[in-house]
Parts: structure tokens; sequence; C-alpha cells
């Protein structure tokens, strides 16, 4: 039985064998068959035959650098914007409301119609009015009746006292009675003119001009003055105004620029960044926020094509100043890490420099920068790949990025082509 377990063990030990005389092999030729089958070759290599995958990226790490796409750097003129979010609204705001009670006999409106300050909007039964004015007439001309027989008779009096055939008594009786008939014909006049205007009130006008919303009561209904919701609402939608806030830190350059008398820019985007229009500042606020820290503006828009709304949310592009030809690069350039803020540089053999910045001010796709002299317009940088770079490292450029040029900034000259040469 032991005889025929040691033969067991003997023959496993022996099966091994070739397995690790394998495995051996694989170790020591596998670098000849990667260098000669798997890893393919490049006319990049020279006559060594070293292939450009060996080494890795960045410095000396072989012919083929970090792949990157890169942009130029330019001189612009950058205008130094802040961006916030508001929403739309009306300059001015009116319920048009029936100031008698009475039965609404017609509408003279539609509803989302605009319409201007004076027009007629509808019509209020006006026949209890019309009776009250004609009653108050009948009471005026009554009492103008009995002011002129007053008057009639002073007079006849005065004559009689300038003979001595009256007293004296009866003729200031006389004329206390005459003052006291012209003050009832001025309060019948009052009454007149009330019963006038409220006849007036039956046709109901619209107060200011603007764009009118949806009605509130249908035709036939009683209406009071005294309804809250009234007979329609009014917005004066042109021009518009819009509410955003901006950090109180810029508070005092937007007030010197006000109290200049200088324009503060102001466009108006939708959610997709798309342009809406475009106004200026109107009024600041009095007082900052202390929740946000934030001070409200009001700037104001035209709105004669009728396309901004009352609460339209807008996202806000405040222009403060204009950065005259400025050094400025792609904001995708702009990388922050340990050494602050920087960007890379594309030298020459596609060798990169880390180059410090100071950033002054972005506009649309653009970020104004300032530099000690490292960056120079017309150098190329890198916008995308930078975050496998350092100092030194070598980079392939795969794609060249040219953003879209701020609205201040005139189209570059195209540089004229160069003379052909002969290959």
């Amino acid at each position: 039985m032991v005889k025929e377990i040691h033969k067991v063990q003997r023959s496993s030990s022996s099966a091994w064998v070739p397995v690790v005389a394998l495995v051996v092999a694989a170790a020591w030729w596998y670098p000849t068959v990667r260098d000669t089958w798997l890893l393919p070759k490049s006319d990049e290599a020279g006559a060594s035959g070293s292939s450009p995958f060996r080494g890795g990226f960045g410095a000396g790490g072989g012919q083929r650098g970090t792949p990157v796409s890169v942009a130029k750097a330019r001189l612009l003129d950058v205008r130094v914007t802040l961006s916030a979010m508001g929403n739309f609204s009306a300059l001015n705001t009116a319920v048009v409301r029936a100031k008698v009670d009475g039965e609404l006999q017609s509408i003279k409106f539609t509803e989302g119609q605009t319409v201007r300050a004076g027009d007629v909007l509808a019509h209020i039964d006006a026949r209890a009015y019309e009776l009250a004015l004609q009653q108050a007439q009948g009471q005026l001309a009554r009492d103008q009746a009995s002011l002129r027989n007053a008057q009639l008779d002073l007079q006849r009096y005065q004559d009689l006292l300038a003979k001595d055939a009256i007293a004296r008594q009866q003729v200031e009786t006389q004329q206390a009675l005459v003052r006291q008939l012209e003050g009832t014909v001025q309060t019948d006049q009052a009454q007149v003119d009330n019963a006038r205007l409220q006849l007036s009130f039956t046709r109901v006008t619209a107060p200011i001009s603007g764009r009118l919303g949806l009605k509130q009561v249908e035709l036939g209904s009683l209406v009071r003055a005294s309804d809250p919701a009234g007979l329609v609402t009014i917005t004066q939608t042109d021009p518009m105004a819009l509410v955003f806030a901006v950090p109180d830190v810029h508070v005092p350059e937007i007030q010197r620029k006000l109290q200049a008398g200088k324009t503060l820019a102001v466009d108006a985007f939708d959610r997709d960044l798309k342009p809406v229009a475009s106004g200026r500042v109107m009024a600041v606020d009095n007082a900052i926020d202390l929740t946000t820290g934030t001070l409200k503006l009001k700037a104001q828009f035209d709105n004669k094509a009728g396309l901004l709304f009352p609460n339209q949310f807008a996202q806000v592009r405040m222009q403060l100043d204009v950065l005259p030809q400025q050094l400025a690069v792609p904001i995708q350039a702009i990388q922050r890490g340990s050494l602050g803020t920087f960007v890379v540089k594309v030298g020459p053999q596609n060798a990169v420099k880390l180059v410090k910045v100071n950033v002054l001010g972005s506009d649309g796709d653009w970020q104004a920068i300032s530099t000690e002299g490292d960056l120079k317009p017309d150098d190329t940088v890198v916008t995308d790949g930078a975050d496998r770079l350092r100092d030194g490292s070598r980079v392939n450029v795969v794609n060249t990025i040219q953003p879209p040029l701020p609205a201040a900034s005139p189209a570059p000259i195209p540089a004229k082509p160069a003379a052909s040469r002969r290959g």
C-alpha cells in the first residue's frame, strides 16, 4: 500500500515539469515576440526600429506625445461683463375696474388685444344714471329761476331805497336771500356735474396703454365697483422691465458708471442662451439684500415686436467695461491647480510650458488675461488635454479650436497666402 502511494506522488511531480518549462520559455521570448509582431512599426521610429509607443507619454517618453487640442492667443477688445438671472416684468400694470354698479351690456375688447389709454373697453347699463342726471338738471333749473327772481326783487328794492321809499332792512334781507339762492344753485350745479360724471363711468375705458389679459366677467353680469378682480388687467409691455440682482462687490463700480452718465448695456438670453433682447440699466434699488448680499437693478428693453412677456425668465449679461486690445485666450485654456491660475503654452518641438496668468474678465468664449511676457499674441495654448501634462512634456496636436470672437472685437484681417514652393 505504501509503495503505491509513493508511486502516485512521483508520477504527479513529473507531470508539472513540462508546464514549468513552458512558462519559463514564454517569459524569456515575450519581449521579442511583442516587439516583432504585436507592436506596430512607424516611419517616425527611424532606422533604430524603436516603437513610438515605448516609454509612455510626457517628457522624454518617445517621439509621439500626448494628444491635445490647441488654440491661438489673440489681442481682442474684451467686454467685462456680469452674469445674473432675472425676470421680465411689465413697466406698469393696471386692473380695469367698474367705477359704478350696473349690468354689463357690451364688451368692446378682445382678450390679448393691445389698446391705448382712453380706448372704450365695455359699456354698463346707463339708464339709471341718465335719470339721475335729468333730475339734477331739473333741480338746477328750478333754483336758477328762484335766484333770478330774487335778483330782480333786489334790484327793485334798491331803486326804492334810493328814493327813500322802503326800509333798508328789507333790502338787506333780500340781498341775503339772493346769496342763499346763489349757493343753492352752485350745489345743484355740482350735483349735475357729479351725475354727468357717474354717467360717463358707464363707459369703461383703458387707464394705460398696453396688452389686455383674460376677461374676468361675462356679458350680462352685474358688475360692482368693489369687485377685486375687476373686468380685465392691462400690462404695459412696451417697453418692458427686467429685474435682476448683482453681487454687492460690484456696487461701487456700477454707481460710478451711472453717476458719470454712462450707459450700462444689458443683454438678455433665454434658457438655451439664445439672445432675446438688449437694453440698459434704468434704476438701482436703495438697499442691499442682507440675505443674499446682492443689489437689485432694473433694466429697460424695447418690446415693439411683443416677444417679451411679464414673469418671463431671462439670463442676464451686463457690460461693465471694455478692455481694449487685451491679450485673451479661450476659456477652456485656463487651468487652475496648486500653482495657481495658468495656461499651457506649446513651444518649439511641441514641448509645453506652464505660464502663470491673472484673469481679468471674460466675454463669451474668451478670457482676458495678463502675464509677465511669457505669453504673446499668436502663441499656441492647450485647450483640451492639459490635465495630463507637466512642464516640458511633449504633445501631439490633433485639433485646433477657434471660438467665435466677442462682439466688441473686429474680425482679424486674414494673412496673405504664402508663395508656393516647389517640392
